[in-house]
């Protein structure tokens, strides 16, 4: 954590000197140009500003062409000054060229600073859904729901006659357990009494009632 922090201070410490000249170099050529009081301090002011601004619209994304060029523009204004005032040029004896461009960079800097702040955004594009001929053609009427019938049940299939020697057989099988037991017997006993089908045993107790 401190090495982290000693590395940012660093680093605004060196932002912080490096401002300061170039502030100052700024400052020295327009005062230099002819440019004094408050105005040779303006100067520098206006070409941070306009740097700062150009790197902001560099930052967002959006018209990088344009933000590039302000940010140049600026770059090479500050950059100018510096190699100006290192001994290059005579500050005494400025050149007309030079007292030129440092007169008419306030408009150049109000005419970027302008540009990078109020450039219409591009507007997003709107995606219209696209409808196919079967979508866009109205949706068919539904069928009247028809009446749901109840499903038909099957006619029960004839039985076949008992042999009669089989119900003779049962008649003597219920006699014996109605008399063991007092009670009639039931389908279910028959049926395990004489070994047959559930439903033949019912069609026997059916007969011998």
């Amino acid at each position: 954590m401190r090495a982290q922090l000693g590395r940012v201070d660093a680093v605004l410490v060196q932002a912080v000197i490096a401002a300061a000249l170039s502030f100052a170099h700024l400052h020295d050529l327009a005062s230099a140009a002819g440019q004094d009081g408050w105005k040779a301090w303006a100067y520098p002011v206006s070409v941070d500003l306009l740097m700062v601004a150009a790197w902001r619209r560099l930052r967002s994304g959006r018209d990088k062409a344009a933000a590039w060029c302000w940010f140049l523009v600026a770059l090479a204004a500050s950059l100018g000054a510096n190699i100006a005032t290192a001994g290059l040029l005579d500050l005494a004896d400025v050149p007309d060229w030079l007292r030129i461009l440092v007169a008419g960079w306030p408009a150049l800097a109000f005419l970027g600073g302008t540009l990078l702040a109020h450039t219409a955004r591009e507007p997003t594009p709107v995606v219209e859904e696209e409808h196919t001929e079967d979508e866009a053609a109205p949706a068919p009427a539904s069928a009247p729901a028809q009446s749901e019938q109840p499903p038909e049940v099957p006619a029960p299939a004839p039985t076949a006659p008992v042999p009669a020697a089989l119900v003779e057989h049962a008649r003597k099988v219920a006699d014996a357990h109605r008399a063991r037991t007092g009670s009639p017997i039931d389908p279910d006993t028959l049926r395990a009494r004489l070994g047959v089908p559930a439903p033949l045993a019912a069609q026997i107790a059916a007969q011998l009632t």
